[in-house]
């Protein structure tokens, strides 16, 4: 049976079985494709046993990138159970939140993350920790366990994956064995892969990209994985030519470590050909490939699986690919369609104010909504459609432009800016290892930007730069510059904007500003800060929106 019959995880998980080629490599460790198979085998027949009856099948698994999670990956999927992947770098009550939430009955997790669960209540959930000699006799009896997909059904739940919570508690979106499988797929077939290629997994587990983008497309070719049980941009090249690597995924944080590290003369010696992910940026993306030799595709996908644009050849510089049937970029408020965004010769978005909206699927699409949360899924399937929550632009022969998130979004003087398409221009910065950018309250009305830049900064210097860039539009420039050594990271390797936003310029680190009609750059004082808020035109904004803006009014 070829692998496009394949509907299922299941069917594609024992498959393998019989393969006796290398198909899993971790720290020094290498099993071949049957002994994952067999591994997958024995845990769903543990999991039968276990699960109790009636009782919702899902399983929480909170591990970093060890072998026992495509594991349990494979084995939920024998079992017609769920995987919740959870992040192990929430804590306490929100931690408890998301395995009560999502009715794990069995938790699997290792040593190094029991702490996490000191003290919490979880009724009902059993705990497994791998590695243990009671873990090793609970799988004992299991041994002679033969891989069976007939229990499995494409539209049996197969991934519980928590959105990154930004605006409220995570939402756990679904992902059937019939939609991973589709993915894997068509993921597959469009960058070629092979079975003799090998993944390198070193996004975490826990989340979409590394599941859907890395570990499903090697599963549906045959291919093997190789893991990293957390993202090390020092360890990368070494992992990637120790297990012959030949694709990965990436979020536009890791580049940009990677980017950081030390050049040296063997950066291209190794066999990685394609790295598939988001948000690298233009800049990051030709760095990345002159430096190492390795093509960044970037495309994009919601984590939910309602909208996906895929780059094709022909794609203009900076734009993600063309709009497939269905895809528009609306206007939130109104519902109208945005009119074509229009470039001048220096590529500078001319009409962003108009041309900017969310971008929406008006056709069919795979979202199979969230686990116990109607009011989140409402909100997505306004009007029937699809609605991302991301900004795009759309020029007229179709192609789209990434504008940001649904909050990335800026009102400087009555004109809607992109923080995304700001971003790509001060990442052509010199010192600049990273850039984040996102708004600040203006005293008046509005926003102001604000920049965050980890690296090195001379005032003087990025004053001249600014002035040189020829797409950076009248209110682009940033009012305030954060200087950060690193820049901060969610759990997913992605900036944590949400807290930038949430600090503003009330923050440890040095910020330098640009006073109202100056083009100079200098450093922020409180007497500044004081005067910026307590102005005269600052009572326009009431004291509990400028705190939640990381403003705080002075303490009489």
């Amino acid at each position: 049976m070829e692998s496009t019959t394949r509907r299922t995880v299941a069917e594609l998980v024992a498959a393998r079985w019989g393969d006796h080629r290398p198909g899993l490599w971790f720290e020094g460790r290498a099993l071949t494709q049957h002994e994952v198979a067999a591994s997958a085998a024995v845990r769903a027949a543990l999991l039968a046993d276990l699960l109790p009856p009636g009782a919702e099948p899902h399983i929480g698994v909170l591990l970093d990138n060890t072998p026992e999670y495509p594991m349990w990956l494979s084995a939920a999927a024998l079992a017609g159970a769920a995987v919740a992947g959870i992040n192990p770098t929430r804590r306490g009550p929100e931690l408890t939140r998301d395995i009560l939430h999502t009715e794990c009955r069995i938790l699997v997790t290792e040593r190094a993350h029991l702490p996490l669960l000191d003290g919490l209540d979880l009724p009902g959930a059993r705990l497994l920790v791998t590695g243990t000699p009671e873990y090793d006799d609970l799988l004992a009896p299991y041994a002679d366990a033969v891989p069976d997909a007939s229990r499995a059904a494409p539209h049996d739940r197969l991934l519980l994956y928590f959105t990154s919570g930004s605006t409220g508690a995570p939402k756990a979106a679904i992902c059937t064995q019939g939609r991973l499988a589709a993915a894997g797929r068509s993921l597959a077939d469009q960058f070629l892969v092979r079975p003799d290629d090998v993944h390198y997994v070193c996004m975490p587990m826990f989340h979409g990209n590394a599941v859907i983008a890395d570990w499903a497309p090697a599963l549906a070719a045959g291919a093997g994985v190789a893991l990293r049980r957390r993202f090390s941009a020092s360890g990368f090249l070494a992992d990637v030519r120790r297990y012959r690597a030949t694709y990965f995924t990436y979020v536009g944080r890791a580049i940009q470590y990677l980017l950081a590290t030390e050049p040296r003369p063997d950066d291209r010696d190794h066999t990685l050909r394609l790295g598939f992910g988001t948000e690298a940026g233009a800049v990051d993306a030709a760095a990345f490939e002159r430096r190492f030799g390795v093509r960044l595709v970037e495309g994009y996908g919601s984590s939910e699986g309602g909208a996906a644009v895929q780059w094709s050849p022909g794609t203009p510089p900076g734009a993600v690919g063309r709009a497939v049937p269905g895809l528009v970029v609306l206007d939130p408020e109104t519902c109208a369609e945005c009119p074509p965004a229009v470039f001048d010769t220096d590529g500078r978005l001319v009409n962003g104010d108009e041309a900017i909206g969310e971008l929406v699927n008006r056709g069919p699409n795979p979202f199979e909504g969230y686990w116990r949360n109607p009011e989140a899924e409402a909100e997505r399937r306004r009007a029937g459609w699809y609605w991302t929550g991301d900004l795009f632009c759309r020029d007229a022969d179709g192609y789209l432009y990434f504008a940001g998130r649904g909050d990335d979004r800026l009102r400087v003087d009555g004109e809607n800016l992109s923080a995304a398409m700001i971003e790509n221009i001060l990442a052509r910065y010199e010192g600049a290892d990273a850039v984040a950018v996102y708004a600040v309250p203006d005293p008046v009305t509005g926003d102001q930007v604000m920049a965050t830049i980890a690296g090195s900064f001379d005032p003087v210097a990025f004053a001249g730069f600014l002035a040189a860039q020829p797409d950076l539009g009248t209110k682009m420039a940033p009012r305030f510059v954060r200087v950060v050594q690193r820049m901060p990271v969610t759990a997913t390797n992605k900036i944590h904007r949400a807290g930038l936003r949430r600090e503003g310029v009330r923050c440890a680190d040095p910020v330098w500003w640009r006073p109202p009609g100056k083009r100079a750059y200098r450093s922020l004082t409180e007497a500044d800060v004081l005067a910026y808020v307590e102005g005269p035109l600052a009572p326009t904004r009431g004291p509990s929106e400028v705190r939640r803006q990381g403003l705080e009014p002075r303490t009489r």
